[in-house]
């Protein structure tokens, strides 16, 4: 009589990167990210402040910083290109306000160049927690982050600085003679460009997010009345003037960001 033979049952085998870890683990896993982005911000800051680089502006006086004859720095570009607007209605009225103000937009520059970098650390610090199809949503939404942080950059450069500058040179010119602080003026901008980079991500994470099954297309449908005065909150918080014209300008693009991510929402 024959014995039938019986099936071993064998787990399966789990990847190395897939098995739970300590939290001394974690902690040596975070450890080693916020080395290596730390690391990026400071090469970052490092290049930003003293690499050399071709001179594009047309007038060599208005460099601040020149390592080497016709020659500039990125931060120095990067202040230029920011003072345009404004053109010759700023002043320093504090000892040592170009020199800081240098370094922190040096400091700033250098972080938007580490951004790759310090996005590809996190998403390798939250990859292991995720399942396959989220790790590959993760990776094709962090360079659509990034696109469309520039995207917002920009937008608020060419349209909402230009308005929002204007209306504020204009606004009592006849009688008093605007100068703005050098370091406020830099501070006003880098804060509105930051946040509509920041807006302008809005439709990409509500399309993965619905994506993902947090979020679902009638929740946001009866989040629309909420949104739309948010959005006129937050214009009233980043627009650097009290008018309701530029205020309307920067909080109408916010709601329609909102009803962007709705419509690819739809498509998710």
């Amino acid at each position: 009589m024959s014995v039938p033979a019986t099936q071993t049952s064998t787990r399966p085998t789990v990847p190395p990167n897939d098995q739970p870890m300590s939290v001394l683990e974690h902690l040596a896993e975070l450890r080693t990210r916020l080395v290596i982005s730390l690391a990026a911000l400071m090469v970052g800051f490092l290049v930003a402040t003293f690499l050399p680089i071709p001179m594009t502006g047309s007038d060599p006086s208005q460099v601040i910083i020149a390592p080497l004859p016709g020659t500039t720095t990125i931060t120095s570009e990067v202040i230029r290109i920011l003072l345009i607007p404004v053109k010759d209605h700023v002043q320093a009225i504090q000892p040592g306000e170009v020199l800081f103000t240098y370094f922190k937009v040096a400091l700033l520059t250098g972080a938007a160049m580490a951004t790759p970098v310090i996005m590809y650390q996190v998403m390798l610090f939250v990859l292991p927690a995720l399942l396959p199809h989220e790790k590959r949503y993760l990776f094709l939404a962090l360079p659509g982050v990034f696109i469309s942080f520039l995207i917002g950059v920009t937008f608020g450069y060419l349209v909402l600085i230009p308005f929002a500058i204007s209306f504020l040179l204009q606004f009592g010119a006849a009688l008093i003679e605007q100068k703005w602080a050098f370091s406020e003026y830099l501070d006003t901008v880098s804060t509105l460009l930051f946040w509509m980079g920041v807006a302008f991500e809005m439709p990409l994470v509500i399309y993965f997010l619905s994506k993902l099954g947090v979020i679902s297309v009638d929740r946001l449908k009866r989040f629309r009345k909420y949104a739309f005065v948010l959005a006129f909150v937050i214009g009233a918080f980043i627009t650097p003037t009290p008018d309701p014209f530029n205020q309307t300008l920067v909080s109408l693009p916010l709601y329609m960001l909102f009803e962007l991510g709705i419509l690819l929402a739809r498509l998710a």
